[in-house]
């Protein structure tokens, strides 16, 4: 198996070590570490059935591991669910709920943090300031929406409510950024304004983790490549060191067959 770790000197932003999990007598993940760090995409790779889902509900709080640890910025941490991992910093998008679609873009990029004014029992929204504060978030990813900001997020396009969802965790300070097959079933074109702007999330110093099943974007964004296959890591490389070719020689030897 061909291995490297990655020779970053800064210390990891986001850090699993070791992990193991399993559920009943199948075990889906053993002995799995990878680390992200700032201004740089890791890129997970690996079919159905590799770990991936798993290991990102471990990442983001959903699930704790039966052994290992994770580790943020170098210090030992336990996520007691989304909520806590979210508030330290560390933000998934998942594929199928980035976006609630009934509401406006911009109730979609403050929920959670909706401005208000007013005091006591005449606090109510601040409609300007949020406003304001969704042109921002999507100013700095370099989000163009042709539509109201009021529009629905319905009227979005799958592209357009990934790119939303990942300004709207930028915006807020998130210095992980965990994206679950963002660019799964996407047309091509939206697919690469996705990767695009997943590149400006790692060009603005946030930590990526990138997770796919699809090769060929993981090498045309991504620093650091991981491969899972069946719960464990088959190998890690950066981008530099591995080919698409040999890439897909090593997954096809585990008989994966989606590329």
């Amino acid at each position: 198996m061909m291995e490297n770790s990655n020779n970053s000197a800064t210390t990891p932003v986001l850090e699993a070590i070791k992990i193991w999990k399993s559920f009943g007598s199948t075990v889906s993940l053993a002995d799995v570490s990878v680390e992200a760090h700032a201004g740089r995409i890791l890129a997970l790779l690996g079919d159905n059935g590799a770990g991936k889902s798993t290991l990102v509900k471990i990442l983001c709080g959903v699930l704790t591991p039966d052994e290992g640890e994770l580790r943020m910025n170098g210090d030992p941490i336990e996520f007691s669910g989304p909520a806590m991992a979210r508030e330290r910093g560390v933000a998934t998008v998942f594929q199928d709920l980035a976006i609630c679609p009934l509401l406006s873009i911009t109730r979609n990029v403050v929920l959670g943090n909706e401005p208000t004014k007013g005091w006591g029992v005449l606090r109510r929204f601040d409609a300007a300031k949020a406003r304001r504060d969704t042109i921002q978030a999507l100013e700095t990813l370099g989000v163009r929406l042709n539509r109201e900001l009021e529009a629905p997020a319905t009227t979005l396009s799958g592209g357009e409510r990934q790119a939303l969802a990942i300004a709207r965790e930028m915006f807020y300070g998130s210095a992980c950024l965990i994206l679950d097959e963002p660019t799964s079933a996407l047309a091509v074109r939206q697919a690469d304004k996705v990767l695009e702007h997943i590149c400006a999330a790692r060009d603005k110093g946030k930590a990526v983790i990138f997770i796919t099943h699809n090769f060929r974007h993981a090498l045309a964004i991504s620093d650091d490549i991981v491969v899972l296959s069946r719960g464990r890591v088959m190998g890690k490389f950066e981008k530099e060191e591995i080919s698409l070719e040999e890439l897909l020689d090593l997954v096809a030897e585990e008989g994966l067959i989606h590329h």
